[in-house]
């Protein structure tokens, strides 16, 4: 089947999400919390029962039930997942809500994802895209030092002032979504995966402090593309029907995980942070590799 670009098979659906459309164009301190706009989210999950094959499904069923559980019980939980395109998020949630299980149902609902501030501000029409789910909004600090590199000192100080700003609020933000029982789904590797990049599998060091943040995390590896990416236009991703699979890790306590992989490694260890996230990405990696194989059964 031909893969056609958002921006072509897509086209009306995009101008009907702008009239929905209310998030802020620019992020600050006071609006970094961005509840999902319900009338902006049907489009989204139009698009995905547009393109999820009825072979797809979750993995982990009784993994996602016990991380959900333990979250009704008063754990504060964190979901770690891969990131290879920008339906990752809307499939999950329509998946989780379309299951048969009204625990899992109830999961998609609690989801809080972690996005860098371009969704908001780069485009209109990427900004109706996003504000479909609930999200904390942060100041990336691969941006951050993107921005560095070409402004004058005033500037730079300026804005580094900003990203703390807004990254502190999120934080706060981050805490009462905990008290809420919601719970806050991250990419590790802060970027999409681009095939031959592989860079861009690599997960950031501050995802260490999530661990300890949290007392209850699962790894949910991604099968599958609906879709393609291209470049940097999200509109210029290219969309098809896909067969995909979602699986979630046994649930892992936070504290205990930390702790035991910290013991083993050695004394004179340069950067035991970003090892812990090396460790948590090499799971992750062969839970997707496992799913792969049972991706091409389907």
């Amino acid at each position: 089947m031909e893969k056609l670009s958002l921006k072509v098979k897509y086209a009306d659906m995009f101008k009907q999400l702008a009239t929905v459309s209310h998030a802020a164009a620019v992020i600050d301190e006071t609006n970094v919390y961005q509840p999902g706009n319900p009338q902006a989210r049907k489009f989204m999950d139009k698009l995905v029962q547009d393109n999820l094959l009825p072979e797809s499904r979750l993995e982990g069923r009784k993994n996602f039930e016990d991380f959900y559980e333990q979250v009704c019980a008063g754990k504060r939980g964190l979901i770690l997942m891969e990131h290879y395109s920008n339906t990752d998020l809307p499939v999950i949630c329509y998946m989780l809500e379309h299951s048969g299980s009204e625990k899992l149902a109830d999961l998609s609902k609690r989801i809080v994802a972690i996005a860098g501030m371009k969704l908001n501000e780069d485009s209109p029409v990427v900004r109706s895209f996003a504000e479909s789910f609930t999200r904390v909004v942060i100041y990336p600090t691969r941006s951050l030092t993107n921005k560095e590199k070409t402004a004058d000192e005033e500037a730079a100080k300026a804005e580094e002032q900003r990203a703390r700003k807004i990254n502190l609020a999120a934080m706060h933000a981050m805490d009462d979504c905990k008290k809420r029982g919601e719970v806050i789904l991250v990419f590790p590797a802060g970027t999409r995966y681009r095939p031959g990049h592989p860079e861009t599998k690599k997960g950031l060091r501050e995802i260490d402090s999530y661990l300890r943040l949290f007392d209850i995390v699962i790894l949910v590896s991604i099968n599958g593309l609906m879709l393609e990416l291209q470049d940097e236009d999200m509109l210029n991703d290219l969309i098809a029907p896909a067969k995909m699979i979602y699986a979630a890790s046994p649930v892992i306590e936070c504290k205990s995980f930390r702790k035991d992989f910290m013991a083993s490694l050695p004394a004179d260890e340069a950067d035991p942070q970003q090892r812990v996230i090396d460790h948590v990405m090499e799971l992750l990696e062969k839970q997707h590799a496992h799913y792969e194989e049972v991706l091409k059964s389907l």
